[in-house]
């Protein structure tokens, strides 16, 4: 079963933060490597766009966290955390950070850096020369044989939420549910 398989079974079909159910997509809670669901949640795309640009944050659609981070999914529980620590100035959600434990490991997991002020300045570049940083979508522009996967990822094909690599010439996606590593080359960056 692919990990968006996983997901949708363990959600009921729902965004896990907000239970939305439409638009739904998986993302990799960072950092993380593995690619499993015990790594990642099932979002909306509402959740998701707030979560890559968090100046876009609507306060009052995350008040849905005081359902979510009781869920005893570790993943769930970080994004929750992460989320309330975001939205801290806001009474309500410190009152929540407040009531919210978590198991040691699963503290270290909340508290690791997302993303690093280095981020910002990304040596990661799509084929037009645009910066990619984590989180961003791009589209493929040109058919690529996946080794190992016995598929071919063709052209035209949107990867959401994509990993930064340490190599600013590869960056890692999901692409039909198996995450892959992919060359900047041939990609663009999405809007």
């Amino acid at each position: 079963m692919s990990t968006e398989q996983t997901l949708m079974q363990r959600s009921d079909s729902k965004c896990e933060l907000c239970a939305a159910d439409s638009n739904l997509s998986v993302y990799d809670v960072p950092p993380t490597n593995d690619g499993t669901a015990e790594q990642a949640v099932l979002v909306c795309q509402t959740c998701l766009d707030q979560i890559n640009a968090p100046h876009t944050m609507d306060a009052n659609h995350w008040r849905c966290l005081n359902d979510a981070m009781w869920k005893p999914v570790p993943a769930i529980q970080v994004m929750a955390w992460r989320l309330l620590k975001r939205l801290e100035s806001e009474g309500w959600a410190n009152d929540l950070l407040d009531m919210l434990y978590l198991e040691e490991d699963v503290q270290q997991w909340a508290e690791a850096t997302e993303t690093s002020d280095d981020d910002e300045a990304s040596d990661h570049k799509d084929s037009n020369g645009a910066a990619l940083l984590a989180g961003d979508s791009v589209t493929l522009i040109k058919d690529l044989d996946v080794k190992g996967a016995n598929f071919t990822a063709k052209r035209g094909t949107m990867v959401k939420n994509i990993s930064l690599t340490s190599n600013p010439e590869q960056i890692e996606g999901r692409v039909n549910g198996t995450r892959i590593v992919l060359l900047t080359k041939f990609l663009k960056k999405s809007n």
